[in-house]
């Protein structure tokens, strides 16, 4: 029943965002905020100029960056000193400064805003954050988490469990797991298809990634991506079981982005047709991968030469590097706030 109720609400709000900015887009664009996990700080990339525009200081070691529908709201988790940052992308100043508790990991909001789940990967327990309150409500137990996703849902947050070989529903109208996915192996980033049926999951030590049925019906089914380089070369932030660190859809569903720590490369699947389209060129260490809204650019952020690759989608090329801070990892992309909106 959960899932029928998740897979419409996320559906329909994933429809309307898109049509929004698709709409919006030529008169506001796209603010993309990179966070510099070696830095103190996150950097701004206009998506119209494709410049950097901007910083905003959070704090020695940002792990994570995401923020709600609207834009008006960043968040950020910071390694060093155990926080979540609540920001106002239109002043960039820090509105409030969270404990949780442990070192936070990759953090996820509802589309209001409203919750923001925290990963405590050593503490093994998800922190869910009232952004408004500006405190934990619940703290759930989890073993060894690292990356919470929203996929257009106010009652709905995944969260991944490395030990567990799983992806954890959370109800946030519950406070409490509304299921346990497996997904065949230790999973690092993934997403979720928009009819809300299917899981893409990169794990440990595969050069490719796992395609789940949520409803847990099937067998995980793995697919490995046939790579140039049979051996990862010394990376300096990434352990040696780690081939994949990005993997998003487009936001039409058709494709799936998959980044190569083996070719320096992202590589294209098309999901109908259930086999590699595409290969495009990034910089040293592709990491995380985001989607502008309205699919024109691919952009991502490549850990040894700290800079974004920014990728024309239709026509499969990069087509600049942006130089950002010190070992850029987690993104986030938003719509761009006018002046009128700002005063909102």
């Amino acid at each position: 029943m959960f899932q029928s109720k998740f897979r419409f609400s996320a559906g329909m709000f994933i429809l309307c965002l898109l049509a929004l900015s698709v709409q919006n887009s030529a008169a506001q664009g796209f603010k993309l905020y990179v966070g510099n996990s070696r830095g103190d700080d996150i950097s701004i990339v206009d998506m119209s100029s494709l410049k950097v525009t901007g910083e905003i200081k959070a704090g020695e070691r940002v792990h994570g960056v995401c923020v709600q529908a609207d834009g008006k709201r960043l968040f950020a988790t910071v390694e060093t000193d155990h926080t979540l940052r609540i920001i106002d992308t239109a002043s960039r100043q820090t509105l409030a400064t969270i404990k949780v508790g442990g070192r936070p990991n990759q953090c996820a909001a509802t589309p209001d805003g409203k919750y923001v789940a925290v990963p405590i990967r050593d503490g093994d327990s998800v922190d869910i954050v009232d952004a408004n309150q500006q405190k934990i409500v619940k703290s759930l137990p989890i073993k060894e988490p690292h990356n919470a996703l929203n996929t257009g849902s106010n009652r709905y947050i995944y969260v991944s469990s490395m030990a567990s070989h799983e992806i954890d529903l959370i109800d946030l109208e519950k406070m409490d797991y509304a299921a346990h996915i497996p997904v065949g192996g230790r999973p690092r980033p993934y997403v979720v298809s928009p009819d809300g049926n299917t899981m893409y999951v990169a794990l440990a030590n595969l050069h490719g990634f796992s395609i789940v049925d949520i409803s847990g019906k099937k067998a995980p089914e793995r697919v490995e991506i046939p790579a140039e380089h049979a051996t990862l070369r010394k990376l300096e932030y990434e352990t040696p079981d780690t081939l994949t660190h990005g993997l998003a859809l487009t936001p039409d569903g058709s494709e799936l982005w998959v980044s190569s720590l083996l070719d320096d490369s992202m590589y294209i699947y098309d999901v109908k047709a259930k086999k590699i389209t595409g290969r495009v060129s990034t910089g040293e260490g592709p990491n995380w991968i985001v989607f502008t809204p309205d699919g024109k650019y691919a952009c991502v952020s490549n850990t040894d030469t700290d800079d974004v690759s920014v990728i024309d989608v239709k026509a499969r090329r990069e087509v600049t590097r942006v130089k950002v801070g010190k070992v850029p990892k987690r993104l986030a992309v938003a719509i761009a706030l006018t002046a009128s909106s700002k005063m909102r």
